[in-house]
This record gives C-alpha cells, structure tokens and sequence, in this order.
C-alpha cells in the first residue's frame, strides 16, 4: 500500500485547518481504525468475487489476518493489498450519506457492461456522519493511501473547502456533488444556503407537514394492502391492480414512503373484484401485468422461501393457470381503458414508480410535457 509521510500529512491537516478557520485543535490519530474498516470492506469485496464454495473460507482467512494486523499493520497490508481488487470510490457525507451513496450507484449504472467480472471491478466505501476536520483528513489521507477518487456531500462550504484543499494536496481525485447544484440555486433563488446537515441546529424540524403526510400515508397503506378494506378506495391516492406477485406490496409501500396513499387489490381467477374499485376516481387506477414465465419463476422461489417444495400440488405457479390468470387481468384491463397497465418484468421498484408519478402527475396537473412535480 501507497504510504504517506506523516510530516507532510500532518502538514496537510494544519493547512487545511487553517483554511477552514476550525477553532478546536486537530490531534494526532493515527489512522489504524481507519485501515482495520478498509480491511473489513476489501474482506467483504473478496467474498463477492470468489465462489459460493469458498466464500466462508476467504472471510475466516480475512477475519484471522484482520485480528493478527492489528499488532503487525503494515504486513497484513501488504497482504490484503495482493489479493483485494477493483477501484475503490470513497463515499463521505456529513448526514446519513444517502444523497451521495444513490448518486454514485446511479452514475455506476452506465458502467454494468464492465463492473465486477468484466474488468472494472469498484468497491464502493461509505463513510457517513463526518462532521469534523479530523475525521475528513483521516478519510482523505486513506483515500489517497488506497488510490481511491473521493465523492462527497458536505453542506457546511467551509468542510467542502477543506475536503477540496486536502484531496488537491494529497492528489486524490475527488469530486463535490452538493456544492455545484447548492451554488447554482442559491443564484437563482437569490438566497444565501444555511450551510448546514440535515439534523443540526439551526435547521427545520424534522417533524414537518411532509413528515406527517408520509406516516399517514405509510399508515394507511399498510392497512389496504391486499384488497383490505374496499370501502375506503376512495381515499387513495394511488390504486394497484394485478394478479398475485407482480410487486403491488412493495411497490405500495415504496410510493407510501413518498408520501401517497396508495391501495392495492389483487386479481383472482374465479373472484370478482370489489365494486368499489369501480365506483372511484378511475384515473387513480393502475394495472400491472407480468410475463408469464418471469412471474412463474418468482412464484416457484415464493414456494421455495416457505419450505414448500416442488412435489406440493399447486396451481399456484403451473404455467397454465398462470397465463390463465393473467389473460384474465388483461381482459379486465382492456375494459377499463382509463387504466394505464404497467409491465413490470425485470423492472426495479423505483422504475415502475416512476412510470406510476409520471402519469400521476400528468394528469393531476394536465401538463402538456408530462413531469413529476413536488412543491417545496
């Protein structure tokens, strides 16, 4: 592993420290908690490289060196350096991190045709709740020991000013993702930011009306989850529809957590579905279909999750009676055709959400370019 001088490193933090106007006196740590973490996470990545058949004997390997280096640092080092892979992309928040973690999972998206197999493996370390100059420079310093590109969320500009300082000094890539946007909407709101995390004082209670509406929404779908209490359809924001398994739970609780009321009613060959489902604002309706074969295979893992095995007799997922089930549902669909249906194959929660706000919104707010809008 790279190895920085401590002199220049503690140059490093003296300057930044000034630059930053910090008044508490920075002392010298070393960095061996740091160094045991960065361990723990290369221990972690190698599971995930190596096959299922030898997985546990990499981590009792790992977790017997991780215990040895902490009297001999610098060859366990060495070791875990020959046999970790992949870029590293230090992630640093003074919050929770969830801005800078989704941000970095969101960009590494454009790169599935080359990550963990394929050439370009990354490991991704998160590094929450960094509030003091101390424990920044113990990060960057690691960063820059592990050659790893720092991305970061720091809404305090005099910490983003020494997070940009210390990776200058140090070369450590580095990249801030709060500041720019910050920046630009405080010209064009002509507002000078607060410049504070989410939590400190000075900042609006979380307890705010938005908090309040999503509870009440988390509240009130988790009671209407399966076609539970019909007669209160009306009061939803959001109505799903399809046959068993084609996400509606989740996909409810996701768009609760939002902030929507939302209901699901589920299909069933043989069941009428409710009259009330008929009765209300039809435009709150949402149909979602499946492929068969895909939603064969879900239902056969649901089984399989129960104990269940394949010698129980059940029409639950037979082929027939599944395309039976959803020929059923698509003519229902084709009835109601102010319901938007929804294919949901090989579709992540947040995309089909997504599709569901958009229209939501479209029609809510009868734009002309449909968009998903939220007042602040």
């Amino acid at each position: 592993m790279q190895c920085l001088c401590p002199r220049a490193s503690g140059g490093v933090v003296a300057a930044i420290r000034a630059e930053a106007g910090a008044k508490v006196s920075i002392k010298s740590r070393g960095s061996a908690q740091l160094q045991r973490w960065a361990r723990a996470r290369r221990a972690r990545t190698l599971i995930n490289q190596k096959s299922n058949s030898n997985a546990a004997g990499v981590l009792d390997r790992e977790g017997a060196k991780s215990d040895e280096s902490d009297r001999d640092d610098d060859r366990g080092e060495e070791e875990d350096d020959d046999r970790a892979g992949g870029k590293s992309v230090f992630m640093v928040s003074d919050g929770t991190g969830w801005t800078v973690d989704h941000s970095v999972h969101a960009a590494l998206g454009q790169f599935e045709h080359c990550l963990t197999d394929r050439g370009c493996a990354v490991n991704t370390h998160l590094f929450s709740e960094v509030n003091d100059i101390d424990r920044l420079m113990g990060v960057i310093r690691q960063a820059g020991a592990e050659g790893a590109i720092l991305v970061y969320t720091l809404a305090d500009p005099a910490m983003a000013e020494a997070a940009k300082r210390a990776c200058q000094m140090l070369a450590v890539p580095h990249l801030d993702i709060l500041g720019p946007i910050t920046d630009a909407l405080g010209s064009h709101l002509n507002v000078i930011p607060l410049g504070l995390p989410r939590g400190a004082p000075g900042r609006k209670s979380t307890l705010s009306k938005q908090y309040f509406k999503r509870i009440e929404a988390v509240d009130f779908t988790i009671k209407q989850d399966d076609g539970a209490l019909p007669q209160n359809l009306h009061k939803a924001d959001l109505v799903l529809v399809g046959v068993s398994r084609t996400s509606k739970t989740p996909l409810s609780t996701y768009l609760a957590q939002m902030g929507y009321k939302v209901a699901n009613v589920p299909l069933v060959l043989g069941i009428e579905a409710p009259k009330e489902l008929f009765q209300i604002d039809q435009d709150k309706i949402y149909g979602l279909t499946i492929d068969p074969t895909f939603l064969r295979s879900i239902r056969a893992a649901r089984y399989r999750h129960l104990g269940l095995g394949k010698e129980t007799k059940s029409s639950y997922f037979d082929m027939e009676h599944i395309r039976t089930e959803l020929q059923y549902s698509g003519e229902l669909f084709k009835k109601n055709p102010t319901w938007p249906v929804i294919e949901v194959t090989g579709k992540a929660i947040e995309e089909t959400a997504a599709v569901i706000l958009r229209i939501y919104h479209e029609r809510k707010n009868k734009y002309v370019i449909p968009r998903i809008s939220k007042r602040y």
